[in-house]
């Protein structure tokens, strides 16, 4: 095949699935022999897209103000300049603008226009741009379906499930339990030390990830089969998150469980929170798009237990069909959260979401409509 030029468009390279998707493209696109080049504000993860050979071209093109419309004339000239083959948008309003100058080139010099759906957005307008590309990729049957539910006019044969993936070295399989691993996050989080179950919620400080929930499961656990389970929500605390905190300890201290729950910064060892964990809990109070959580904590071998609604109860459906749960029934939260810790299930013989798999889906559709 040719080599091909690919521009993607989002707001930044800070922290994310949107951006973590969009470098693990450029490495690919790369490695593969083509050209990369990515459009945002910058960020810090920066330094790694350039790593792996890709381009940066810094524009501020996620800004929610008028004045971006001056990127316009930047990004036409960028197309045109680099004679892009594929214009990739993974965002809403750098979608919008690329589309704007898409439109003012002539015809025949247009690069062919993909977008993906990384969200459940609300529909609506603003929204509908990211159903506009030749390709759309949606990163999972749920957001397939949220699009053809909310955007009927589009032709279904655009639509291109391509799942995110997760790199399968990232997250081998651990024994299971892992007392090692156990061990050593008891050593660094006094909270969790004990003989009875870890219960493992990664998730930012939000209530959308359902911490409450997670703190109640464990204060029924307690009264009940596991009166030493234990709770570690990584990734609660956040900078500016305070006030959400304080209503979380003084929820645990009414429910009587402050002292083995561990409230902690997101961990850069996740993998290893996996493994010293005897339960993985996916609660986000709003469905999302895919739910890589879930992925992650079966590569390495341990159940989850989530809500059965969007992406998450998607991948439980077809994974590990035992730990979803009919959304926000407690009570059968808890007896399923029994019945997983009494008898574990047998974990996926292989993961299908791999990020190589991702990766060279993608190329395909680039490959495709680049002919």
């Amino acid at each position: 095949m040719r080599r091909l030029t690919v521009v993607q468009l989002l707001p930044a390279l800070g922290s994310g699935g949107v951006e973590r998707s969009t470098l693990e493209i450029a490495a690919a696109l790369v490695a593969d022999g083509h050209r990369a080049i990515v459009v945002s504000a910058g960020g810090r993860l920066v330094p790694a897209l350039l790593d792996s050979g890709a381009e940066h071209v810094e524009l501020d093109i996620g800004r929610k103000s008028p004045a971006v419309l001056r990127h316009v004339p930047a990004l036409r000239a960028l197309f045109r300049h680099e004679r892009a083959d594929i214009v990739h948008a993974r965002s809403r309003l750098p979608a919008w603008l690329g589309r704007m100058a898409l439109g003012s080139l002539p015809a025949g010099q247009r690069p062919r226009w993909v977008t993906t759906v990384h969200g459940l957005n609300s529909p609506g307008r603003y929204s509908a741009v990211m159903a506009s590309g030749e390709r759309v990729v949606c990163v999972s049957r749920t957001v397939h379906d949220h699009v053809r539910r909310h955007y009927p006019a589009v032709d279904p044969a655009r639509l291109r499930v391509i799942p995110r993936g997760i790199d399968p070295a990232q997250f081998p399989r651990r024994p299971y339990p892992d007392e090692a691993a156990r061990a050593q996050v008891a050593q660094e989080h006094p909270a969790l030390a004990g003989i009875g179950p870890l219960l493992l919620l990664p998730g930012r400080g939000t209530r959308l990830k359902g911490h409450a929930d997670a703190l109640q499961l464990l204060a029924t656990l307690r009264a009940g089969p596991f009166p030493d389970a234990r709770l570690w929500l990584p990734g609660a605390r956040e900078a500016g998150r305070d006030a959400y905190i304080e209503e979380l300890l003084a929820q645990a201290a009414a429910l009587g469980i402050a002292d083995v729950v561990a409230f902690t910064a997101p961990t850069a060892r996740i993998a290893e929170a996996y493994a010293a964990s005897d339960l993985v809990l996916q609660l986000s109070r709003k469905p999302e798009a895919f739910g890589r959580t879930v992925v992650e904590a079966l590569a390495v071998g341990r159940p989850v237990l989530g809500w059965a609604h969007g992406g998450v109860g998607e991948l439980l459906e077809r994974l590990q069909p035992g730990g979803a749960v009919a959304p926000f029934d407690t009570a059968a939260l808890a007896t399923a959260a029994a019945s997983l810790l009494r008898t574990p299930p047998a974990m996926p013989e292989a993961i299908p979401f791999t990020l190589q798999a991702m990766q060279r889906q993608t190329l395909d559709l680039y490959a495709e409509l680049a002919g």
